[in-house]
């Protein structure tokens, strides 16, 4: 796994939907993005209709979420000692 981030993605699927337009299938798509079609149908699902914008946010507030719930859990623990 490369560990594509959000913007990539996002673009790949820009590009993805230009060479599905001149009418190649997806398993051409996924050829020339170098990726699985395994990927290509998670990503679609994940980032669908986003921009690369969206995506840095999505990935940023996913970020954000994670440290909250971090301190969350300190909190709690901390209430009990």
């Amino acid at each position: 796994m490369t560990g594509h981030t959000p913007e990539q993605v996002v673009r790949k699927l820009g590009q993805a939907d230009m060479i599905l337009g001149e009418g190649k299938d997806v398993a051409e798509v996924c050829r020339e993005l170098g990726v699985a079609e395994q990927t290509y149908y998670r990503w679609r699902k994940q980032y669908g209709g986003m921009k690369a914008d969206d995506a840095k946010r999505l990935k940023d507030l996913e970020r954000e979420n994670g440290v909250l719930k971090r301190l969350l859990v300190l909190r709690v623990v901390s209430s009990f000692t």
